[in-house]
């Protein structure tokens, strides 16, 4: 018997008792979503401030984009997924193609519409495709659980529990912040952050509806809390913001005359170019197809054969984000690993996104809401989404070593290597091999696509 809620106009729309949901739950959903990622309003106009852009131009395009990008994902596939200017990309985009390299932004804006207009040609020839129904069965799982330790990774970095040490990473040192007078900057939202992640899983555990995002809604409320008692004291210096929504600057909307349409082609045909082009590329088709099968394989939206339905159409809104995004002035547009957060709240269609792209476009106007979200307050939903992850990793076959020890090298990548692509890369070069190797290549069936690509990412690693 079909819930009342799944009548009428959303359920004509997006089919929502089909996919065993309602809209209550795709509400939640996208709301999780959205707050898990609203640091990329945040955190993407910083990072491309640094080569130069205005912050508040980059902070409108970064709005917009995810608004357009995450749209067509709910129109074109009916998806829970939603799309924002990448982390990594936009590290990569400012730090090496600019600062490094010497290319102004403008130079490398045209860079990421190139990218993009060769991903649309790609994702309408099913080239995109083809690669994602290559993957065998047993990787895309290992994609899920790889993703979902590198989620809970950053959620770790991002609540500064884990930080740079001797060893590499660490945990951090409260008995030190206590001594060098940092624990209410510092130590006391890391605290949080942990005491957060435990409200969390108990929420989860009892099953209480919405659990992740009451999870983070409760952690800053803490925050506030602390904040207001002067237990936290922030300190922009450090990194450390108030928790507290600034309405001193209104609610205008930033122009972004300073960075629309101000692509610069003058370089467009030099080997330096083509270079900077074909790592955006490479890094943005392999993090949104491992993003797309680990959430997908979470969400049990594989069929059988282990394909993904309409994959064309979120392969097309993520292509036509990027090169929409380039023309706002913002970094490569791609699927986000947050979207996780939503599925594990239940979201199953594009009711999801299209909540959380309408939240990207309400915080034009309510940006110092939005801001104020804190990442100790966003951590322990990456953690926990994590977490829930990992559970994919008892689908795997271990049994059979060929299968498994690929999988294996294709988890431990990506959290190790801080990239979904390199996951990737690592998982099907080490499938390939091996299963060559010891003669086992016709048996699975091995596909012409999957050593095709072998070659293609050993080459990467020999010539980039």
């Amino acid at each position: 018997m079909e819930r009342n809620t799944n009548d009428g106009f959303f359920e004509k729309v997006f089919h929502l008792s089909k996919n065993h949901t309602d809209v209550k739950t795709e509400v939640v959903a996208g709301i999780t979503t959205f707050m898990t990622m609203a640091y990329i309003l945040a955190v993407n106009p910083s990072i491309l401030g640094a080569a130069g852009m205005d912050s508040g131009a980059v902070f409108t395009a970064t709005a917009l984009s995810s608004l357009v990008a995450t749209l067509l994902m709910a129109g074109l596939a009916n998806y829970p997924f939603v799309l924002a200017p990448g982390m990594g990309l936009n590290a990569y985009f400012a730090y090496t193609v600019v600062l490094n390299m010497g290319y102004t932004w403008e130079m490398a804006l045209a860079a990421v519409f190139i990218e993009g207009i060769i991903f649309i040609i790609l994702s309408l020839t099913s080239v995109r495709e083809a690669i994602f129904n290559a993957i065998p069965m047993n990787l895309k799982h290992a994609v899920s659980v790889g993703i979902g330790l590198f989620i809970a990774f950053i959620g770790l970095q991002n609540a500064k529990v884990v930080v740079d040490g001797s060893t590499l990473v660490t945990m951090y040192s409260f008995k030190a912040s206590l001594a060098d007078g940092t624990f209410h900057t510092t130590g006391i939202t890391v605290l949080l952050a942990i005491i957060g992640t435990l409200i969390t899983a108990v929420l989860v555990v009892k099953n209480v509806k919405g659990n992740i995002l009451w999870g983070i809604l409760i952690t800053w409320l803490l925050g506030i809390i602390c904040q207001v008692t002067g237990l936290y004291q922030p300190n922009p210096e450090v990194g450390m913001f108030s928790v507290l929504p600034d309405f001193s600057k209104g609610f205008g909307i930033p122009s972004m005359s300073s960075t629309f349409l101000k692509l610069d082609f003058s370089r467009a045909l030099s080997i330096d170019f083509l270079v900077v082009m074909f790592a955006f590329l490479f890094v943005d088709l392999f993090d949104t197809l491992g993003t797309l099968i680990g959430v997908a394989s979470k969400a049990d939206m594989l069929d059988k054969d282990g394909k993904l339905p309409h994959i064309q159409g979120a392969l097309l809104s993520d292509a036509v984000g990027t090169s929409v995004g380039a023309l706002f002035g913002t970094s490569t547009v791609t699927t986000f690993v947050e979207s996780a957060a939503g599925v594990a709240e239940g979201g199953r269609t594009g009711l999801t996104a299209v909540v959380s792209a309408l939240l990207f476009g309400l915080s034009l106007f309510l940006s110092p809401i939005f801001l104020a979200i804190p990442s100790f307050a966003t951590a322990p939903a990456l953690i926990v989404v994590g977490f829930l992850m990992l559970t994919s990793v008892t689908k795997i076959d271990f049994t059979d070593f060929t299968e498994s020890i690929p999988c294996y090298i294709a988890i431990i990548a990506m959290p190790f290597m801080y990239s979904i692509s390199e996951g990737i890369a690592m998982g099907v070069i080490s499938y390939v091999f091996i299963n060559v190797v010891t003669g086992n290549a016709k048996k699975k069936k091995i596909s012409l696509l999957m050593y095709i690509l072998a070659v293609l990412f050993v080459l990467k690693y020999v010539l980039i």
